[in-house]
C-alpha cells in the first residue's frame, strides 16, 4: 500500500491532472516568472497537504499532476493555486500588471481529469470483498 497516502481518518489515492492558462493565453511565463511560479506552487501545495507528482510550466500554460487529500475538492485546489499564485506573482513582477488589469493573471477556467486505479481493478476488489464476507459468514455459522 505504499502508493496510497494516509491521513488521520482516510487512506486514499486521489490523483488529478490540472491544466490552466494565463488570461488571453499570453506567453508571459518567462524563465524568471516560471522559476518563481514553481516555488510558489510547491509552497501552496505543502500548505494544503497536496503532493506534486509531476509538473510543468510552459510559457503559456501550467500542467500539474497532484495527489490531493479527499477533504479538498478539485475546485478548492484550483482556487488556492490560481488565486494565491496570481496575487504573489503580481506583487513580485510589476510587468505583469501592465499586461493584466485587476487581480487576474489566470484565465477563468481550467482542465481537470482524474487518474489512478483502473476500473477493472476496482471491480475485482469489490467482487473479492463480497466473496470474503460470504466466507466469513459461513465460518461464523459453523463456529456457533
Amino acid at each position: 500500500m505504499e502508493e496510497y497516502r494516509t491521513s488521520s481518518h482516510a487512506v486514499y489515492k486521489c490523483i488529478y491532472h490540472f491544466v490552466w492558462v494565463p488570461k488571453y493565453r499570453y506567453a508571459v511565463l518567462m524563465p524568471k516568472i516560471k522559476e518563481r511560479l514553481k516555488k510558489i506552487l510547491q509552497e501552496l501545495c505543502e500548505w494544503i497537504d497536496t503532493e506534486i507528482l509531476e509538473g510543468g510550466v510552459c510559457s503559456d500554460h501550467v500542467h500539474l499532476v497532484l495527489s490531493v487529500p479527499p477533504k479538498h475538492s478539485p475546485s478548492f485546489v484550483m482556487k488556492i493555486l490560481k488565486g494565491k499564485s496570481a496575487e504573489l506573482l503580481r506583487k513580485e513582477f510589476p510587468d505583469l500588471a501592465k499586461r493584466y488589469w485587476g487581480m487576474h493573471i489566470w484565465a477563468r477556467g481550467y482542465f481537470v481529469s482524474t487518474a489512478g486505479v483502473n476500473e477493472e481493478r476496482i471491480k475485482k476488489y469489490v467482487r473479492e470483498q463480497e466473496d470474503d464476507q460470504k466466507k466469513e459468514e459461513q465460518l461464523r455459522l459453523w463456529r456457533n
